[in-house]
Parts: C-alpha cells; structure tokens; sequence
C-alpha cells in the first residue's frame, strides 16, 4: 500500500526526474514565418543532439517596429531576429539589449541579408523594370505602412537611394520621387504579410514592393497567378540584425540556448537554409549552390548613402522628419 506522501507525489508527476526541457520566444519580423517553421526544428535536432535537451521555439511574427514596442511593453522575447537595425537599438537604449549586440556575432550581428525588389503581375503588363517606372500615372503599387514596418522602411530608403543617384544628389528631387510613390500606393498595411495578402490575394496593385526572399516565396505560393520577380538596377543593403535580449534572457535562464540559436543561423546548415528560402547568405558554399537565386544588383548601404542609421533616425525617421514630409496627407 502507498503511503500518502508517495501517492500525492506520483500524482504531481515527480516520482521520476523530468525530461530536461529547454524554452525561448524568438521575436521576428512579419514576413518570416515560413523561414523560421524551417530553421526551428532543424536547430531543435542539432541542440538535442549536442546536450541531450530539448527545446520548444515559440514565435511572434508583426511589423518590426510594432515588434519592438511590444517587447518593450513586456512580451517577453528571449531573441529577436528583425529587418531593422533601429528596432534594436530602441531596445538596447531601453537597457534589454546589451548596448554592444553588433559585436556580439559576425557580420554586425546580421547573418543573412536582402534587398528591396519587386514582384509583377504575369507578363508584367505595366513594364515595371526599375524604381522609375514606380511613379508613372495608372501604376499601382503596395508595400506597407513605413511607420509601422521595417520592410517598408528598407523600401523608402532604396526608393530614396535611387532617386539621388539618378538626380546626382539633389536631396529636393529625391524627396519628390518618393512622395510620387507614395501617392501610387492605394493602401498602406500595417507589415509585409498584410501587403502581400492585398497584392496576391484581394488582387490589389500592379507591384509589390517586398524583400527580394520574399518575392521568391510569394511566387511559389501563388504559382497559379504567375507572377513574376524583377530585381531593380539598384537597391539597398537591406541587413537581419539579430541579438539575445539579455534582461528577458537572464530572467528566463535562457541566455545559452538563446546565443546557440543565434549561432546556428551562421551555421553551415542554418545559411542553407536560408538561401534556400531566397536570402543572400555570407557562407560562400551556400551562396555557389543557390546562385541562381539572387540575380547581379547594385547595392547601396546605408553609411555611403545616408551616413549611418544615427543620422537615418534623426534626419528621416524622428517625428517632423523627412518621412513625415513626403508622407504627409497619406
């Protein structure tokens, strides 16, 4: 006969030790939900494999920027993986974030990258080739709200790219080009997913303006409508930053399977992955292999270009700024 003690403990389930269980809430962009329902079990197997745990990988998947609001006002992400340097500053400014994260992994912290492209209707019946055939009368463009998704930021400012190098620099006309665009677009979303649902779905707009990766997805999940990717001549630089949020981290005790989930992405099979999913990759085997993939661009960053996201906040992105004067009435 159980004692009554022993009988209330195999009833709680701790007459034998737990099976060890690890847990983190990656915190990412809106358009990645298809990237990560592939990178997460493949990291999941590498980490049972490497410490005999297992690991749950939740997600939450909004605009950047929304994102980060969010976490500041306490959802409690133990990474972030963005499209939006800025995103992760606001956080490391809040002290969530440790104040160096672009020294914490290679390539200032953003293991792949892509850039600003566009994807047509079948047979690209508007001619849409370059940025200049954006603001021509009768096309119709989406692309989200840029004060609420990094996607579109990375839009403005390659839309913003193009127009000084084609205006040698006049800072006026360049503003001008882009609020052109910005008049070409029927509705703004909140983030990248609800563009695309406009576009692809409702059948709004001659052109999505989306990260080249996600053109790439787009068209091969809606095979059927035959759309077609276009690269521009030039487009932006458009980085990934990642960083452990290291208050959430260390309250969680996540803080080593978080830095190991980051470090996979770097990781041969984790850069596979990712090119697989159309993001241009630094591995230079995975780049050989999936080539094809990622047609020649002229790219621009954003230190030649605008100097720097510092001066991007201030100049562009802070209330009163540039943003706001070409956005004005929209």
């Amino acid at each position: 006969m159980k004692s009554p003690i022993l009988a209330a403990i195999l009833a709680l389930g701790l007459a034998a030790p737990a099976a060890a269980q690890d847990k983190i809430l990656n915190v990412s962009y809106d358009i990645a939900r298809e990237l990560f329902e592939a990178i997460n079990p493949a990291f999941a197997e590498k980490w049972k494999a490497d410490t005999g745990r297992d690991v749950t990988i939740d997600q939450s998947h909004g605009g950047s920027s929304k994102q980060a609001r969010a976490i500041l006002e306490g959802l409690p992400a133990d990474v972030v993986t963005f499209n939006q340097v800025t995103d992760i500053d606001v956080l490391a400014e809040a002290g969530m974030v440790d104040e160096n994260w672009r020294e914490a992994f290679p390539n200032a912290a953003s293991p792949y990258y892509s850039l600003p492209a566009f994807l047509v209707r079948k047979d690209n019946p508007k001619g849409i080739e370059d940025w200049d055939d954006l603001v021509k009368e009768g096309v119709e463009v989406i692309f989200p709200n840029p004060k609420t998704s990094g996607n579109a930021r990375y839009t403005y400012l390659a839309a913003y790219a193009y127009a000084l190098e084609a205006n040698g620099g006049d800072q006026a006309k360049a503003q001008e080009f882009v609020k052109q665009l910005f008049a070409n677009v029927p509705v703004f979303d909140q983030g990248g997913r609800a563009a695309t649902v406009t576009f692809a779905e409702k059948g709004i707009g001659d052109v999505l303006i989306t990260f080249e990766a996600e053109t790439g997805g787009i068209a091969a999940q809606y095979a059927d409508q035959g759309l077609e990717r276009v690269t521009p001549s030039l487009s932006l630089y458009s980085e990934f930053p990642v960083a452990i949020v290291t208050e959430n981290a260390e309250r969680n005790g996540s803080a080593e399977v978080s830095k190991s989930y980051l470090d996979f992405l770097y990781a041969p099979e984790g850069q596979k992955i990712l090119a697989e999913h159309f993001y241009r990759v630094h591995d230079e085997t995975a780049q050989a292999a999936f080539a094809a993939n990622f047609p020649e661009v002229k790219l621009v960053d954003v230190d030649e270009t605008f100097g720097g996201w510092e001066k991007i906040k201030a100049e562009h992105f802070a209330e009163g700024g540039i943003l706001d004067t070409v956005f004005v009435n929209q």
